[in-house]
């Protein structure tokens, strides 16, 4: 009830959002956790990068410090959060790269930093209604999809369905491979979107290579190791390497996982360690893990790939 009523009274008018004169897409979703934010994310960077002036906005969960942070050379992923430490260490040189739990003291950040920004992406801020975002993609997974859900304590939904009527564009991620059209037919149906929405689904696609901070070695040469994970959902990752007929032992630890010292000290005994590239990010700080750890990048794959960078780019020219 009270979620209800907060969108409601946005809705009306009652609450203020702010709205901006240059493009601000949000990235987000209804459930907690898990449905491929991070992807996404990159994605657009990939997508938008080497036309406009890119900056990435997100909360920086778990993160050491508090308020704005921009992101430097001297961060890391204690100042920073896992994932925007993972966007700077990707693209920081094609984009900028900020954190900060207030959404509009952010952005005014922002452009008080870099005043030619042309577009700002917001990370998981679907619920962030103070800001008004002049486009929003709402991710779903396939396995486990909002309309099939309810809202916490009971489910693990943050709002009400009905949140779903605000996206611009509905994502149903990490879908299987080969989703029939009579799968995605009866998820439509489901969804019922709105004339003014439009529905795509992704799957994800992973690397056959995996990579160190200096090097980089085919997947199918690994075998034996370890795999570390503190992701909300593994299982994806755990399926593509058995069935790849990889032999390894799991780690799995709760999403965005906290390594203490004791964790390290186990990993330190193992000889060859396999992990997903966002806790790599928290990982690659420590020496002694350097020559054993290996992540395995991952990127989103769109059934409908022309007609979703169509509508992104179309807004983009449309909003400037």
């Amino acid at each position: 009830m009270v979620t209800w009523l907060r969108n409601k009274l946005f809705d009306l008018g009652l609450l203020k959002s702010v709205s901006y004169n240059f493009p601000v897409i949000c990235v987000g979703n209804l459930s907690v956790g898990g449905t491929g934010k991070t992807p996404m994310i990159e994605y657009l960077i990939r997508l938008l990068k080497d036309d406009f002036a890119v900056a990435t906005l997100s909360r920086g969960y778990k993160r050491k410090t508090k308020g704005f942070q921009l992101a430097n050379k001297n961060s890391s992923a204690a100042s920073l959060g896992d994932e925007p430490f993972q966007f700077y260490s990707k693209f920081k040189e094609n984009i900028l790269v900020a954190v900060d739990a207030d959404r509009i003291n952010g952005i005014k950040n922002l452009i008080v930093q870099e005043s030619s920004i042309e577009i700002v992406l917001l990370d998981d801020a679907f619920q962030h209604r103070k800001v008004k975002a002049g486009f929003n993609i709402m991710l779903t997974t396939f396995e486990k999809p909002y309309f099939s859900d309810i809202v916490l304590p009971t489910g693990d939904l943050r709002e009400p369905r009905r949140g779903a009527k605000r996206a611009d564009i509905i994502v149903v991620t990490k879908c299987p491979k080969g989703l029939s059209n009579s799968d995605k037919d009866s998820i439509l149906k489901q969804i019922k979107p709105n004339k003014n929405q439009h529905v795509f689904f992704s799957s994800i696609s992973y690397s056959d290579k995996v990579f160190t901070m200096e090097s980089k070695r085919n997947l199918s040469e690994l075998n034996d190791f370890t795999l570390v994970t503190g992701i909300a959902n593994a299982n994806p990752l755990v399926e593509f390497l058995k069935v790849n007929k990889l032999e390894f032992e799991h780690l799995n630890f709760k999403d965005h996982h906290e390594f203490s010292i004791e964790d390290i000290e186990a990993l330190k005994q193992k000889e060859l360690i396999l992990t997903t590239e966002k806790d790599f990010m928290r990982l690659k700080q420590y020496a002694e893990l350097k020559d054993k750890l290996f992540y395995l990048p991952i990127q989103v794959k769109m059934d409908n790939e022309a007609t979703f960078n169509k509508l992104v780019l179309d807004y983009m020219k449309n909003d400037n």
